[in-house]
């Protein structure tokens, strides 16, 4: 149903205190993945959580006593996990530890970390903050080549300070979005944070990515046109197409696969939107420079594991079930 979702909640004060640090660890993996703990105390241990989930992307808001949570080798094997977490702190003080380094997380910073290789985790008592879960695929085809940061990301100023908007107001309003708004906040707050990191590569300035960044910004401004391409890129920002093909395959893609990827989105958030209801799938393909339904549907399937057609139907249902007019309390048949 297309409405605002409840977020979940969970504590350990609905168990007896000898019983609270397990509860924790238990409620913890069924959020994200096997994990080890080491509790200071694991008397009376107090923690508190919100969960918002869909399909695509998690939220869970915490609160608690001091806990370092592990991943090791042994986790790993038994419980694979491909995706991101972004760790954001409001309150008190983590430690992060893994193969690429150490560093501390505090109010106003931010970190992605990959759950698929080993690391350790220590949070202060009384630390609060949120975990987001991102689908890999989400981080890398946005990145491409370029390495996660292997230090926090400042929130407090420049393009930092604006996504620390969008994390604080998706966790604050969590519960009053439906599903889809609570996916295209998490899309747009995926591609600030990338933006960022890509930001704060820490690379030099090259002729070539000069011209992929601006060859991107052409192909997202210019998608809508069907007849897009690397060679009409090339000859609007004046470059030859091979200088636009180098600067793509420096980053590991090349202009058609940029364009398709543009387009796909494109096409995703035209199936979502009620102003292209009256739009046939085909025509929103062909609208797009696919050449033909079939084409279509694939790629999007490729891309977002679900076909334009599921993808439309699910939408419609959440919409029917969402004017089904609900029970009246004590009725009787």
């Amino acid at each position: 149903m297309d409405q605002a979702a409840i977020a979940d909640s969970a504590t350990t004060s609905a168990v007896d205190p000898h019983e609270r640090a397990d509860y924790w660890a238990h409620l913890i993996s069924t959020y994200h993945c096997r994990l080890g703990y080491r509790f200071p105390s694991r008397t009376d241990f107090q923690g508190h959580t919100q969960l918002r989930r869909t399909d695509a992307y998690q939220l869970v808001g915490w609160k608690s006593d001091a806990v370092t949570y592990l991943r090791n080798r042994n986790h790993i094997r038994a419980d694979p996990d491909d995706d991101y977490r972004l760790i954001v702190p409001f309150l008190g003080r983590l430690s992060f530890r893994s193969d690429d380094g150490y560093g501390i997380l505090t109010p106003g910073t931010m970190c992605l970390v990959a759950v698929d290789r080993p690391y350790a985790m220590s949070m202060s008592d009384g630390t609060r903050g949120l975990i987001i879960t991102i689908p890999r695929k989400e981080i890398r085809h946005r990145l491409n080549r370029v390495a996660l940061p292997t230090r926090p990301l400042d929130l407090t100023t420049g393009l930092g300070r604006v996504t620390d908007g969008i994390v604080s107001g998706l966790y604050s309003e969590c519960a009053a979005l439906t599903d889809l708004q609570f996916d295209t906040v998490s899309e747009r707050l995926v591609d600030l944070l990338c933006m960022q990191i890509l930001g704060d590569s820490g690379s030099t300035p090259t002729h070539l990515s000069h011209v992929e960044a601006t060859a991107r910004r052409y192909i997202h401004d210019h998608v809508g046109d069907p007849d897009l391409t690397g060679t009409r890129v090339a000859g609007a920002l004046g470059w030859s197409l091979r200088q636009i093909q180098l600067a793509f395959s420096a980053a590991g893609t090349t202009p058609s696969e940029v364009i398709r990827e543009e387009r796909l989105q494109l096409a995703r958030d035209r199936l979502r939107s009620p102003a292209y209801q009256h739009r046939s799938i085909t025509d929103i393909g062909s609208d797009l420079g696919f050449g033909s339904a079939s084409s279509f549907s694939k790629a999007f399937r490729r891309r977002f594991d679900t076909t334009p057609g599921q993808l439309r139907e699910e939408l419609a249902s959440r919409v029917r079930a969402s004017r089904t007019p609900e029970p009246i309390s004590g009725a009787t048949s």
